[in-house]
Formats: structure tokens, C-alpha cells, sequence
């Protein structure tokens, strides 16, 4: 079992950044691979990015590669995600998820979900 809080989330001028935190309990965070997705109002939720349980691996959507940074510490249990440069189109609510696999860039894979973190892009 892993409970997932976000942090970090905000109001932000376009071409500006912020970090999201994502902290985890449990002993086996480290196990997890943990992904970020998003949800803009009246849109589905979409992957962002990914991390493996290591961090050595990340994969991202392509709306948000070469902007966005997903990293982890595991002796934290947090993940991160680091956003610069950002776009009115970035404005969602965030959440992270957890799953012991990895690779999917799907939802329903996930089994473990924060209540998400705001984060608003202004123009």
C-alpha cells in the first residue's frame, strides 16, 4: 500500500517554472515506478511522465519533453517534477501515481493515485 501527497502546485506567469513533490509512504517506495499525470478542465486526464523505480529511467509526453524533469529520492520516498518554461496550455491539476511496472503511459495502470496539486499558468 502507498499514499501519495503533492506539493508544490501554484500560480505561475508563462516562461516561468516550478517543482512539484510527490511524497509517498511505505517502505517499498522504492519499488515503484511513479508517473505524473495531469488534468485540464473539460479535457481527460493525460500522462506527463515517468520515472523507474531506479531513476534511471524516465520517459515523458511529448507536449512537455525538454521541459519537464522527473526525478525521485528514494531514501526521501518523494518524486519530483520540475517544470520550466511553462505554457498557458500547462495549467491542470497534477497528480502522481504509482505502479510496480514500467512503461505504460496509461492511467489504468496506475494503482496508487495522489489528490492532485493545481497548477496554474497565466498568459
Amino acid at each position: 500500500q502507498v499514499q501519495l501527497v503533492e506539493s508544490g502546485g501554484g500560480l505561475v506567469q508563462a516562461g516561468g517554472s516550478l517543482r512539484l513533490s510527490c511524497a509517498a509512504s511505505g517502505r517499498t517506495f522504492s519499488s515503484y515506478t511513479m508517473a505524473w499525470f495531469r488534468q485540464a478542465p473539460g479535457k481527460e486526464r493525460e500522462f506527463v511522465g515517468a520515472i523507474s523505480w531506479s531513476g534511471g529511467g524516465t520517459y515523458y509526453a511529448g507536449s512537455v519533453e525538454g521541459r519537464f524533469t522527473i526525478s525521485r529520492d528514494n531514501a526521501k520516498t518523494t518524486a519530483y517534477l520540475q517544470m520550466n518554461n511553462l505554457k498557458p496550455e500547462d495549467t491542470a491539476v497534477y497528480y502522481c501515481a504509482a505502479d510496480l511496472k514500467y512503461g505504460s503511459r496509461w492511467q489504468g495502470e496506475y494503482d496508487y493515485w495522489g489528490q492532485g496539486t493545481q497548477v496554474t499558468v497565466s498568459s
